[in-house]
């Protein structure tokens, strides 16, 4: 059994910013040199999320109106009262949709659907360098 670490650094735009990272993603595992195993990406900081989507137009429209609905930005959230920030909101949405996924690793590839993508959810504010660590493990 291996274990190895690929990490990189994605730039968000704004907030709800949505972006593809599966290439990166292929990109570490064929570089391990892991056949089959498996590969858990993680973001770190608290105000983002590593989630799957069909990558296109129309769910990068659906996906941030839908976060808006569940946690709105224009509500009162006690967050706000401790540092000021705004962005008690952001906080909420990634803890709902969580830092990290496992995703297989099948003949030196990412097992993903014909359609489906690993995507950053950068959910904060201001606009952020967010660093992306994908730890794999496998033969």
């Amino acid at each position: 059994m291996v274990v190895k670490d690929a990490r990189f650094t994605v730039n968000t735009r704004d907030e709800l910013d949505i972006r593809d990272i599966t290439p990166q993603g292929q990109k570490a595992v064929k570089e391990s040199g892991i056949k089959e195993g498996v590969a858990v990406f993680f973001v770190s900081g608290s105000t983002a999320a590593i989630t799957t989507v069909e990558y296109e137009p129309g769910l990068l429209h659906d996906i941030p109106a839908a976060l808006d609905r569940l946690f709105p930005k224009n509500i009162y959230y006690e967050h706000h009262e401790r540092w000021q920030d705004g962005n008690g909101h952001s906080h909420t949405r990634a803890s709902f949709l969580g830092p990290s996924l496992t995703v297989p690793i099948t003949q030196g590839r990412l097992q993903l659907g014909t359609w489906q993508q690993v995507i950053l959810c950068d959910m904060d504010v201001p606009a952020r360098a967010r660093e992306i660590t994908v730890k794999m493990i496998g033969e």
